[in-house]
């Protein structure tokens, strides 16, 4: 059929994370000899075991819900979806930032929110906001529980009680029009679901954050998400042709049209307000047919300065890969683009860039020829396809590592932010020097990578990783590092988020983003679209 409709479901999408780690148990990394060498040798870190605490034995504060109110919504969702027990409270209890995790290593009673809803239909998610909305409940939509910026915690603000709103039931291929190559999905279906359901009739949507295990289709909306292949198919607010988004004071549905002039576009208010404003229920996505053809291939170059100069001439003349990544020297000879072998050096010197290419044979042959001609003329060197092999299978495995390293006694986070190409150095010198600075206060300097993740004609995004050893308050030592940092990025030019979204994390310095017109023009819309302020307070708005 030339404009297919689908209505393709797949099992229950899985429960959320484990409490107290990303992802999935079986994945856990041990730390190589290699890796506790760097950490013992380089930053001081004097290495333990982890602890085998139990989710049975985490302390959680009591529920404030009364039994009327989880009667009530036990009544508009069904008694099997709405819950007060101890382990569905507890994987909803955050994200999974460092903070997240050095706050679930504490012995100390977890904040957590007072029940679990789990709606299944857009008629219950206005019902349930409409109750809570009456009976004074914040509210914390739920998708994959992957925020690393605070975008999930249980915060009550003025409210007595908060409940997490989980989406995981609005799992399905609604809408699949082939002809367009736009599907609707539901705002549940994880990057992993996405694909099966659209590669079922040909389709991919080639959204591959590093979350993308687990993050969902509205968490992508929400947090205006950036996949590692958006130098082929943009941002996820590129692919997005229009939304449903359920609020308190009713239903919105955007995007008539491939393009419009009918004023502002007011889906573009719901992509990335995190779930202050609405409840992103379904999205209507660009798709592409699955590539015939990917081809990867490694590059060194002597320096950062140059690999990023030649970058920037591949994008600004058109020879755009899939995915385009620079590695810094720090990231490139501690081998961080391939998880599996760090502390290995498998390039001498230099910096490491990975590009992919996909598309028909044809295609990706004279788009790889052009790029090799762009990169070899600005200083660039072939490694071959090895390089980006092992960057593609450990993708999406270094929250893993994250995880071992905390539990070693390292302190480890990343952070991003965007400038332009003229900025690009300053802005780099200044967040790696907030970084050293405030780090090397607890003792040996920290070790400060960064990579280039993210290109456009006008500039590119900063990914750093930080790893140091742990102070004894972790907690306090990383939110000194953190604002020091924040502060730089404000301070150089940046933007103080470039994908990560804003959460509680980065909300103090959304106002120096915006300014106080904007944060006039936030409240006003938050005013509007809901007035008791239940929608995940604490949260992006100043």
């Amino acid at each position: 059929m030339s404009n297919e409709r689908s209505e393709d479901h797949a099992v229950l999408t899985a429960p959320p994370m484990q409490w107290d780690a990303w992802g999935a148990p079986e994945k856990h990394k041990v730390l190589s000899d290699g890796i506790k060498g760097l950490l013992q040798q380089a930053l001081g870190v004097t290495i333990r075991e982890p602890s085998d605490r139990a989710a049975d034995d985490v302390v959680l504060a009591p529920s404030a819900l009364s039994d009327q109110h989880v009667a009530a919504l036990a009544g508009i969702v069904g008694e099997r979806f709405a819950s007060t027990a101890h382990t569905d409270r507890l994987l909803r209890s955050g994200g999974k930032s460092t903070l997240d995790l050095l706050r679930r290593r504490s012995t100390a009673p977890q904040n957590a929110p007072d029940a679990v809803v789990t709606p299944g239909t857009d008629a219950e998610v206005a019902d349930v906001l409409r109750y809570c909305a009456a009976n004074g409940i914040a509210v914390v939509p739920f998708g994959g529980g992957t925020s690393v910026v605070g975008g999930l915690d249980p915060v009550r603000d003025r409210f007595d009680a908060v409940v997490s709103l989980d989406l995981r039931r609005f799992d399905a291929l609604i809408d699949l029009d082939s002809d367009s190559g736009i599907a609707t999905l539901g705002a549940g279906v994880t990057g992993p679901l996405a694909e099966e359901l659209l590669g079922a009739h040909g389709f991919s949507l080639g959204h591959f954050p590093q979350s993308f295990m687990f993050a969902t289709i509205g968490g992508f909306a929400a947090t205006r998400s950036s996949g590692q292949a958006s130098a082929g198919y943009g941002r996820f607010e590129d692919m997005v042709q229009g939304l449903r988004v359920v609020t308190p004071t009713g239903t919105l549905d955007t995007g008539r049209a491939p393009a419009s002039a009918a004023g502002p576009d007011l889906g573009e208010l719901f992509v990335g307000s995190e779930g202050t404003l609405g409840v992103i229920t379904r999205v209507r996505v660009r798709v592409h047919a699955v590539p015939a053809t990917t081809v990867r291939e490694g590059w060194r170059f002597p320096d950062f300065e140059t690999g990023a100069a030649a970058l920037r001439a591949l994008r600004q003349e058109g020879a755009v890969p899939t995915v385009l990544r620079l590695s810094d020297e720090a990231e490139t000879a501690v081998n961080l683009a391939t998880t599996d072998k760090i502390g290995e050096e498998t390039v001498t010197g230099g910096c490491l860039a990975i590009t992919t290419f996909e598309g028909t044979a044809e295609h990706t042959a004279e788009r790889t020829a052009e790029a090799r001609a762009v990169l070899q003329a600005h200083g660039g060197t072939s490694l071959g396809e090895e390089p980006g092999n092992g960057w593609e299978q450990g993708r999406f495995d270094a929250p893993y590592l994250r995880d071992s390293l905390l539990d070693a006694g390292a302190l480890c986070e990343t952070l991003e932010t965007a400038t332009t190409w003229g900025n690009l150095a300053a802005l780099r010198t200044a967040v790696t020097t907030a970084l050293t600075e405030s780090l090397s206060a607890q003792g040996t300097p920290p070790l400060v990578l960064c990579h280039i993740s993210h290109t456009y004609p006008t500039g590119a995004s900063l990914y750093f990783t930080v790893v140091s050893a742990q102070a004894d308050d972790p907690i306090e030592q990383w939110r000194k590092a953190k604002t020091a940092a924040g502060d730089a990025i404000v301070a150089a030019g940046g933007t103080i988020t470039h994908h990560h979204a804003v959460g509680v994390d980065h909300r103090p310095w959304m106002r120096d983003e915006i300014g106080d017109l904007g944060v006039t023009i936030l409240r006003a819309v938050k005013d509007a679209v809901d007035p008791a302020g239940i929608l995940n307070p604490g949260k992006l708005i100043p």
